[in-house]
């Protein structure tokens, strides 16, 4: 009977011990998915270009004003330049947004090549910065005209570089030797003299060029703006500021320049990415004046979130956010227009209230009409 009883009571105590264990089991589970399902609710991917692409330096200035770690977070992810980005942001799983180019949009949008109707697929989040058209050349090499016949490296091959340079060098009539190769290999084969110049699309200063120490007689050469590509670029120069090894103090050079564009999928209203797009893009507008402040890259200066790119649409996400800005700019002119009416006809015969002294009182004047609107 003794015997009997130890056993149903070991048995007992066996059982719940197991059942203690499966219960923290249970709970250690339970809280890896919930920590799980938060962690990817929350973060958004941004496909940039590689070391030494300016757009790198753009995202990961964007994780650093944006990511919280609770609410948003913001992972740059390192990829292979405009072309390669866009294929990404339509078709790799885990890219929520990636940065391009207009002119490789519109060279899609017209050739097929990634499939039809690549405007309703693709929707842009903001124009962002111009990349400008950097060749540098080897010693010799003084102008564009003399790189007709010559070895001259376009960018690896599919990439934005390599678009422009064909769409440039068709404009001015000159024919070239092409090699495809990555920056910093076409760097050193310019100083070994194996190849004539190279092109670089990149938002100036460009950190491989900016960082070339040693020169060894290469230079940046002047790219004419020649009509016919105004549709797809704009006017440029690059200056011994941002290449002081490459160009003479004080000097400039003319040149080219595409605009970069944050770009997304175009996901269905109810789709779970939509809505962590939606909390990126309300972080990302609201904290402009953020990247226009030291350390952040010099190009965000350059950045206007309400400029419309032709031809293609904007996030619904983002154009209710800029719509409603609109609408918060135009009532704020409005009731400043009533304020310095106010102003004008209460110190009338009395000394003038300083310039401080009235965007303050603007400000307590807008915060009592929104408290009286709600009353």
């Amino acid at each position: 009977m003794r015997i009997a009883l130890a056993t149903r009571a070991f048995v007992l105590a066996l059982a719940g011990i197991i059942l203690a264990d499966a219960a923290s089991a249970e709970s250690a589970q339970s809280i890896r998915q919930r920590y799980r399902a938060d962690l990817n609710d929350n973060t958004v991917t941004i496909m940039a270009g590689g070391p030494e692409a300016t757009d790198l330096a753009i995202v990961q200035d964007v994780a650093a004003v944006l990511d919280d770690g609770a609410n948003l977070r913001v992972v740059p992810m390192v990829g292979k330049g405009p072309v390669q980005n866009l294929k990404d942001v339509l078709f790799m799983r885990g890219v929520d947004m990636g940065i391009t180019q207009a002119n490789v949009l519109k060279h899609f949008a017209k050739t097929n090549e990634l499939g039809p109707g690549l405007e309703s697929q693709v929707v842009y989040v903001a124009k962002l910065f111009n990349e400008e058209m950097h060749v540098l050349a080897r010693e010799g090499i003084d102008d564009m005209r003399a790189l007709d016949g010559k070895t001259v490296n376009i960018g690896p091959k599919g990439s934005g570089a390599e678009i422009t340079a064909r769409r440039v060098f068709a404009a001015l009539g000159i024919t070239i030797r092409e090699v495809s190769l990555d920056a910093a290999e076409a760097v050193a084969r310019l100083k070994s003299g194996a190849i004539d110049a190279s092109v670089l699309v990149a938002g100036k200063p460009a950190p491989l060029l900016a960082h070339l120490e040693e020169a060894d007689g290469l230079k940046l050469i002047g790219v004419p703006y020649l009509e016919g590509l105004e549709d797809e670029y704009y006017p440029a120069s690059l200056t011994s500021d941002d290449y002081p090894h490459l160009i003479a103090e004080g000097a400039s050079v003319d040149t080219v320049a595409v605009c970069a564009v944050l770009v997304s999928f175009n996901w269905d209203g109810d789709s779970p990415r939509t809505k962590k797009l939606d909390r990126f893009v309300d972080r990302f507008f609201s904290n402009f004046d953020a990247f226009l402040k030291e350390p952040r890259h010099p190009k965000w200066r350059q950045v206007n979130f309400a400029a419309t790119l032709e031809g293609w649409k904007r996030s619904p996400l983002a154009q209710v956010w800029i719509d409603r800005a609109k609408k918060t700019l135009a009532a704020d002119a409005s009731a400043r227009v009533r304020f310095d009416t106010f102003l004008a006809q209460a110190n009338a015969g009395d000394a003038m209230v300083s310039e401080p002294e009235r965007t303050e009182l603007f400000r307590a004047f807008l915060e009592w009409s929104k408290a009286q609107s709600q009353n």
